[in-house]
């Protein structure tokens, strides 16, 4: 029986969610299955991974075929890398210690990069809010000096605003306009 790691999915359309599974590779993507070692949420950001490393792992060593996807998302965990170091073992090139320690290694480089990266996701967000901000003060300032202008005018004429037209205007910006107004007459 040739077995396979893959995604089940789950979830609506547009909001796809993942089981990892192991299945015969002969049943349907969403049909039976022989084990759940772990699930894979694309949606959020950055994509959540939870999974059961040690599972995992010996799915892998007995000859479970990951597929592309899977294949990704196990060699980002670091089940590939572990592999990897393990057969160092078995060949007599490294021991247990020292594929422990450099598996550690890998980890926190790992962890690092992710947090760089999480906050560098966070603070391109708050650059990119701060800068819409500015540029919707900007043209709010526009909108309020066209507006005030269109008022000097109708008061230098003599006519009537309408009420939209004046209820558009800011309190702290009416203020100004109608001293202005005051002083050309």
């Amino acid at each position: 029986m040739p077995t396979k790691m893959r995604l089940q999915r789950f979830g609506k359309k547009g909001g796809a969610f993942y089981h990892i599974v192991i299945a015969d590779g002969r049943a349907p993507r969403d049909g039976r299955f022989i084990e759940k070692i772990g699930t894979y949420n694309p949606v959020s950001k950055p994509a959540e991974i939870n999974i059961d490393f040690e599972r995992s792992l010996y799915w892998f060593q007995t000859g479970a075929t990951p597929t592309d996807t899977v294949k990704a998302i196990l060699s980002y965990k670091g089940v590939i890398y572990k592999n990897h170091l393990l057969k160092g073992v078995t060949k007599g090139a490294l021991t247990l210690e020292q594929v422990e320690t450099k598996f550690a290694e890998w980890l926190e480089q790992k962890e690092s990069k992710i947090n760089s990266k999480k906050k560098e996701l966070e603070l391109s967000v708050k650059d990119g809010d701060k800068k819409r901000l500015a540029d919707e003060a900007k043209i709010n300032a526009k909108k309020a000096e066209e507006l005030a202008r269109k008022l000097a005018k109708a008061a230098l004429k003599g006519l009537v605003i309408p009420e939209e037209e004046v209820a558009e205007v800011p309190a702290e910006e009416e203020a100004p306009a109608a001293e202005e107004a005051a002083a050309q007459e």
